[in-house]
């Protein structure tokens, strides 16, 4: 029996050793062991972002789904995404998992995957160079573009539950989110100030497009595009004195439009049916400015401002060709007060400014200067939760082609919980 018990014993204790292999090496007397092959050291850092509301609006989901911006964004239910806060009642609007890791002394590689219930995407993948000379570094993958303030910010970073107006009317549900290479170099001076340019492969539908397309009486085809389609450049410097900072940017966007809503369909099938090709020029600028209050209290005013013009061609999928020439801008304003460690509380203003579409000779008469009012009081838990009260007042939104307004009067209640290591946010 005493043996039986050694024997447990001996069991026991090497099996504490083998799922403790530093306690064992301290037992042993030796603390420079340690096993290279340790997956530990391998382990990324790992965050689980999940993010579900529940929303009350004054209108019917389908009736929802059909609100378009004409001349800018069509209809949800005739081909964009539904996007968080899709429908009455409860949502679940995403999970993001990240990882993040240095790959060795020359490159980091940090990757998002976009979970939701109809599948999975990879929103981010890219690496960072660690060590080029003279200020510059490098990107390259999958990435959100550095055009604007809040363009390359993730949707659980921004103040408001949902991006702004002119973000949706230019880059559509997933903002400037494309794949390939980016270069920036930080200038050697007292304050901040890089410059930036990125070539990429322009497949953003809304305001790009790298698909081609034939109209239905195959009079006219548009290639697919087998190259680079987009070019960003951008410039972004920062001011600070004492408790007062001021952010500063300026970008630009360039590239081919191809547009098929549905030219390849019959007239019969589709009698509105009509493609788009030409050069697409985007230019933004951005400003924000946040006081210190206090060690949590600040206060900060953020805007920015797009401007988008198109000149090229409208096909109709009859075999008609004519001149088309856009000239559309948008903006909001945003105020935030971070009353104390917990509590913050908001304001922003979106306008869609300009939407001038002429066709051939003829002007169509599109609606501009539609506003959306939104009002935000959120509560942070601790740095890993977040409880957010939003209300807005959308006076963009238009049924039947345009012919009839409608206003989206909404409340949303959204959380937002976070689990894992997670890297700091930009300022």
């Amino acid at each position: 029996m005493k043996c039986y018990l050694r024997s447990l014993i001996m069991i026991v204790f090497c099996l504490f050793l083998i799922s403790n292999p530093r306690s064992a090496s301290a037992q042993a007397g030796d603390k420079n062991i340690s096993n290279p092959f340790s997956q530990a050291k391998f382990v990324p850092d790992i965050a689980l972002i999940v993010d579900f509301s529940a929303v009350g609006r004054d209108m019917k989901n389908k009736e929802y789904a059909d609100l378009a911006l004409p001349g800018l964004l069509r209809a949800r239910s005739h081909g964009e995404h539904a996007g968080p806060n899709a429908k009455n009642g409860f949502n679940f609007n995403y999970a993001e998992m990240s990882l993040y890791s240095v790959v060795d002394p020359y490159f980091d590689l940090f990757a998002v995957f976009h979970l939701h219930q109809e599948g999975f995407e990879i929103e981010e993948a890219y690496i960072n160079t660690r060590r080029l000379p003279l200020g510059f570094r490098a990107k390259a993958g999958k990435f959100l573009s550095s055009f604007g303030r809040i363009n390359e910010q993730h949707a659980h970073y921004w103040d408001f539950a949902d991006a702004p107006l002119v973000y949706r009317a230019f880059f559509g549900k997933e903002n400037l989110n494309e794949i390939g290479a980016r270069l920036t170099w930080l200038a050697p001076t007292s304050f901040y100030l890089m410059f930036g340019g990125e070539i990429l492969a322009g497949e953003n539908e809304a305001s790009f497009g790298a698909e081609g397309f034939q109209d239905a009486s195959g009079a006219h085809e548009i290639e697919d595009n087998e190259a680079p389609n987009l070019y960003v450049g951008y410039v972004k410097t920062s001011l600070e004195a004492k408790k007062f900072v001021a952010l500063l940017g300026g970008s630009i966007a360039h590239g081919k439009t191809r547009v098929n809503d549905g030219v390849d369909q019959s007239f019969a099938e589709n009698p509105q049916g009509f493609g788009e090709y030409g050069n697409t020029y985007l230019f933004g600028g951005d400003l924000t400015l946040k006081y210190l209050l206090g060690s949590y209290q600040y206060l900060s005013l953020q805007s920015e401002y797009v401007y988008r013009t198109m000149s090229g061609d409208r096909y109709d999928n009859s075999g008609g060709m004519t001149s088309l020439d856009k000239k559309q801008s948008g903006l909001y304003s945003q105020l935030v007060y971070r009353v104390s460690q917990r509590w913050r509380a908001g304001f922003r203003y979106d306008l869609l400014q300009k939407n001038m579409i002429k066709t051939g000779s003829a002007t169509a008469n599109l609606h501009e200067n539609l506003p959306r009012y939104t009002a935000m009081l959120e509560y942070n838990p601790t740095e890993f939760s977040r409880i957010r009260l939003q209300y807005s007042h959308d006076r963009s939104g238009y049924l039947d082609e345009g012919a009839s307004q409608k206003i989206n009067n909404e409340l949303i209640l959204q959380f937002n919980i976070t689990i894992g290591a997670h890297g700091a946010h930009s300022f």
